[in-house]
């Protein structure tokens, strides 16, 4: 009742009684391991096995080491998260945004597969292809890998503080603000890989890939204004539910996220300006071999006539 009290209308996950999130959470570990595995087959013996190569052909093939890792992990990165937002969509908006499903409610009707279920998966998914980024590419920013080992660490710390003998009171709604950085991440961070896969398949397009990149810069940036509005509404409703301990780490760990995502935005602003510039140099190179074609060609009929 205090917190109808202080919030008149308060949104539905601030109204849902703290619970266990599934009974998958204590296999967190097999989970991973599956997904992990199931990484390195995809990558082993179809995507380098033969798919990329009768796919891309000679620019697959043409490629140095370092850029073909990168090549096929944004490949296994852009379509696992694309398999995240189709199959996590429903059980994320129902118990975030919804007042009567929660993690205990069928995925289906009459299922014995629950919401959360389904949410432990999908996060152990988004863990998955940031440890395989981690251990598969040859070079990675240092932003880039304190994002995905602070993405890892809290994502698993959020889950084990939901198990006995933690059980933490706080654990249901802080893994459900995790459930929202990783959504998120899987919708703002997607069209990204299409962008560096599209930068290897087509080096010399620049004016193509001014667009592209200058596209992925606002969609990171709006991906990032829209998340911060998103989790501090759900973090300040709830605020007579956290504990001292939560109230200070929470914001620090989306300050941490926000910065990461910037930087990102950041470099892809820097990369739509390079192209800009190639774009520029390539136009400058036309005209001036466009106009000594027509000086020699002045030339050679000036003379012919004389």
């Amino acid at each position: 009742m205090e917190i109808h009290t202080r919030h008149p209308r308060p949104i539905p996950l601030g109204t849902k009684e703290l619970g266990p999130i599934s009974n998958l959470a204590p296999f967190s570990a097999l989970i991973i391991s599956i997904v992990l595995v199931i990484c390195f087959f995809v990558r082993f013996y179809i995507l380098e096995g033969f798919l990329i190569r009768r796919l891309y052909g000679s620019i697959y093939t043409e490629m140095s080491e370092l850029n073909r890792r990168g090549f096929v992990n944004h490949h296994i990165a852009g379509a696992t998260k694309v398999i995240i937002l189709i199959v996590g969509a429903y059980p994320f908006v129902s118990v975030a945004f919804c007042r009567g499903p929660s993690f205990n409610t069928p995925f289906v009707h009459g299922s014995p597969v629950t919401l959360g279920d389904i949410l432990i998966i999908i996060a152990q998914m988004l863990i998955g292809i940031y440890i395989f980024e981690l251990i598969y590419r040859m070079k990675l920013s240092p932003v880039a890998v304190l994002h995905h080992v602070g993405t890892i660490f809290i994502g698993q710390a959020a889950i084990a503080i939901s198990l006995r003998p933690l059980r933490e009171p706080d654990a249901y709604i802080e893994f459900i603000l995790c459930c929202v950085w990783g959504a998120f991440d899987a919708v703002f961070e997607l069209f990204p890989h299409v962008a560096i896969i599209l930068y290897r398949i087509f080096p010399e397009q620049h004016h193509f890939l001014s667009k592209v990149f200058l596209f992925s810069c606002f969609t990171t940036a709006l991906g990032t204004i829209t998340e911060t509005v998103v989790t501090m509404w759900l973090f300040g409703s709830m605020w007579d539910r956290w504990r001292l301990a939560f109230k200070i780490v929470t914001p620090l760990l989306h300050i941490a996220f926000s910065a990461a995502q910037i930087h990102g935005s950041l470099v892809f602003w820097r990369m739509y300006r390079r192209q800009q510039r190639f774009q520029r140099e390539a136009d400058s190179e036309a005209k001036d071999s466009f106009v000594g074609g027509e000086s020699s060609a002045s030339y050679y009929r000036s003379n012919s006539q004389s």
